[in-house]
């Protein structure tokens, strides 16, 4: 791995910054080639014991491959999932590695899964660019839509698919028929392939999927939103809420599902330790569920990175910076505790967490697998890009967002923007605090410190400048 071609980060932690470091050395360590029997024709992201290549966790592994300014290429991974599609638009969750047929199980015979690819790739757009790669891939998108159409909706208007789709392992989920999260999963795809269709500038096909999203929504609040316990819920087949208060639920507010009230209520039990507020945030389900177990078992209370992914991303839609931040903070600690524990143990990183300690959940089956990047990555480098230090960053409208709570020492450096390398750092000197520019080409960039309530958009030229904050 050529270290100087990853962007490089700044942090008042530097044990933040070394894991972040780290993430690439594992990452380089588990890009693994595919072979002419398993028909991968690119790289990906491996992990130890690995049987199939599976499709949710190649888009996971995208949204921190596409910061790697192309050294690792994200795309790869998802064109060998597009080139698996069948005439009837299925695309499977399971490849096997070993050559490349589709892994079906007798508990998710169709082989499917949640649905991200929509909103991966209108990520990918953002990051890298490619307007091009948006059209062509967009038949697939709809394909794979349609089938899921086909072959899952039901008269409701809302999808059926076993609970296994959902990857929540043990969670018991017998008497789910219509699972909160994979439904949720579904109108996202919609609500972004309606966004992809704006940025094509293809009328009918963003207004067939915002019409598809707003069904979809509208089933999941009439039918899947409890109003007296103020949460969203899995239907059993009477369509019926069963009372278990999954983290997948909180997928709703990055699909924009609530409205303000309804996500000011789910926030609260995010808070709140009787039920989501836990030392290393979010358990797999509620603290006062049944099957939440202290010294946790599989999935029950695990703590899953992309869970974690989805609630912060979720919480940034309504505004919530700032407790967003905290909780991909307080993660960053368990998994930083975990990989270096008391003397002489050995650490290292994983697929899931403990709630209240650092650790990992008992084994079930091969669950949790140890250095699990598809996870990992999504904190230590999405999250904490994005996230911890804050940054929002488009291509295509040559804008960077810094959003923080207040200043602090940190920033990037050599972050490509297509062919424009950029560096952002902030620094304390005797004139106060300062932000340092550095461009090859003009962008536009924007800083919210939300405890100063200080907010300012400049055109950065090409070449270095700084600007003092006591200025703004």
């Amino acid at each position: 791995m050529n270290r100087e071609s990853i962007p490089s980060i700044h942090f008042y932690d530097q044990d933040f910054v070394d894991l972040y470091d780290r993430s690439w050395v594992w990452i380089d360590e588990h890009w693994k080639q595919g072979t002419e029997q398993n028909g991968f024709e690119g790289n990906y992201v491996s992990y130890e014991g690995q049987k199939t290549i599976n499709q949710f966790n190649c888009c996971l592994s995208s949204l921190f491959l596409n910061y790697s300014n192309q050294t690792y290429s994200p795309f790869e991974m998802l064109d060998y999932f597009y080139k698996k599609q069948e005439e009837s638009g299925a695309i499977r969750s399971d490849y096997s590695v070993e050559d490349g047929s589709a892994v079906l199980t007798e508990d998710n015979p169709e082989g499917v899964t949640m649905p991200l690819f929509a909103y991966v790739e209108y990520a990918f757009y953002h990051k890298i660019g490619n307007k091009k790669r948006l059209k062509d891939i967009v038949p697939v998108l709809e394909n794979y839509f349609n089938w899921l159409k086909a072959v899952f909706q039901k008269e409701n208007g809302l999808f059926a698919v076993p609970v296994s789709a959902c990857m929540t392992g043990n969670i018991p989920r017998e008497k789910t028929v219509y699972p909160v999260d994979f439904n949720t999963m579904v109108a996202l795809n919609a609500l972004y392939l309606s966004n992809i269709g704006d940025v094509l500038n293809d009328k009918e096909l963003s207004f067939r999927y915002k019409r598809l999203y707003f069904s979809l929504k509208t089933r999941i609040n009439n039918l899947m939103w409890d109003p007296e316990t103020n949460f969203y819920y899995d239907l059993d087949a009477n369509e019926e809420r069963i009372p278990l208060k999954l983290i997948g639920a909180y997928w709703t507010m990055l699909a924009e599902i609530p409205n303000d009230e309804r996500a000011s209520f789910m926030v609260e039990y995010l808070k709140d330790p009787q039920y989501f507020g836990t030392d290393n945030p979010f358990p797999s389900v509620s603290v006062d569920s049944e099957c939440f177990k202290e010294n946790v078992e599989g999935y029950c209370g695990a703590v899953v990175p992309s869970n974690l992914y989805g609630v912060i991303k979720g919480l940034e839609k309504f505004g919530e910076y700032v407790f967003a931040r905290e909780c991909a903070i307080r993660h960053m600690y368990f998994i930083l505790d975990t990989l270096h524990p008391e003397e002489g143990k050995v650490g290292d990183v994983w697929e899931a967490y403990l709630p209240t300690r650092e650790g990992i959940p008992a084994a079930v089956g091969e669950f949790p697998a140890k250095k699990f990047l598809p996870q990992v990555g999504l904190v230590t480098i999405t999250l904490m890009i994005e996230d911890i230090i804050g940054l929002d960053i488009s291509l295509p409208r040559k804008t960077v967002y810094w959003t923080v709570p207040n200043l602090e020492v940190m920033g990037i450096e050599n972050l490509s923007l297509k062919r424009n390398m950029i560096t952002i750092l902030s620094n304390k000197n005797a004139r106060g605090w300062e932000i340092r520019l550095e461009s090859e080409k003009l962008y536009y960039f924007t800083i919210e410190i939300i405890d100063e309530k200080k907010k300012k958009t400049l055109p950065i030229p090409s070449g270095k400048c700084s600007m003092l904050i006591d200025k703004l």
